[in-house]
């Protein structure tokens, strides 16, 4: 995790500049917002970043306290947001039962254990209380995981889980009526070296960036030659498989948590 957090600090001053996908999907997860109802007195952010998600919620909500989140302390201070905590995801220096609506854009990816975030979400939340998030799913860049394969049987791209197992662990956690959709975006490039330089730009290292130095100039060039293959209209396809999730804790007026039928 530390590897993250250093690449995440080193690219904050340019990652609004290249985080246009990133956008989007903060734009789309805010929106989702308008048919889930519930108090919204406290909302933390987490993984807020440089403010993509914050912005949209301070928009929407500008009565409730809003908590931004993240582990790359530099990534913080373009957020336009005045409470912020540079703290881990998964050990929350909040108070048990004391937010409304945990909302996490893009950030879930990065955490080696869901089972312990999903756990920490629960304890913070009030009875009643939302969580709602954006994550990729296993199709994300997988143009670019086939086209290393083809090379070598290294792990060029990160490997993302099925929603299906992130509702099984929101349930596990103690959630109730977790909903999860998913949908495709496709970006598209001249090059593949502008989509690893995009990737670098907003703090991916770990997702396809390895340097050619790293993988050798003839793997890499090999890498690229398959990609040419995905080539469609004079454009290179990218795709994201773009997972959204929510799910509510619900407590019964004996304290038990209300498991699911």
């Amino acid at each position: 995790m530390s590897q993250v957090r250093s690449a995440f600090n080193k690219v904050y001053s340019q990652y609004n500049e290249h985080a246009f996908l990133q956008k989007e999907i903060a734009m789309r997860l805010d929106t989702k917002l308008e048919v889930i109802s519930g108090n919204t007195d406290t909302i933390l952010d987490l993984g807020a970043g440089t403010g993509l998600l914050s912005q949209f919620l301070l928009t929407r909500f500008p009565n409730s306290k809003i908590i931004c989140l993240d582990f790359a302390q530099k990534t913080l201070k373009n957020n336009p947001i005045d409470y912020k905590l540079c703290a881990d995801a998964n050990h929350l220096p909040l108070a048990n039962n004391s937010v409304d609506v945990v909302i996490s854009n893009l950030m879930m990816q990065w955490c080696g254990d869901l089972s312990q975030l999903f756990a920490e979400c629960h304890r913070v939340l009030k009875n009643d209380g939302l969580i709602l998030f954006s994550t990729f799913g296993p199709d994300t860049l997988k143009e670019l995981k086939k086209s290393w394969a083809v090379v070598d049987n290294e792990a060029h791209v990160n490997t993302f889980i099925d929603m299906h197992d992130i509702g099984d662990r929101l349930l596990k956690n103690g959630f109730q009526s977790p909903v999860m959709e998913m949908e495709t975006l496709t970006l598209t490039y001249q090059t593949v070296t502008d989509l690893l330089k995009d990737l670098k730009a907003i703090g991916a290292q770990t997702v396809g960036s390895r340097s050619k130095a790293l993988t050798g100039k003839d793997k890499f060039q090999s890498m690229i030659k398959m990609y040419e293959s995905y080539r469609q209209n004079d454009k290179l396809p990218a795709t994201y498989e773009v997972i959204y999730g929510h799910a509510w804790k619900r407590i019964n007026k004996l304290g038990a948590i209300q498991l699911a039928q």
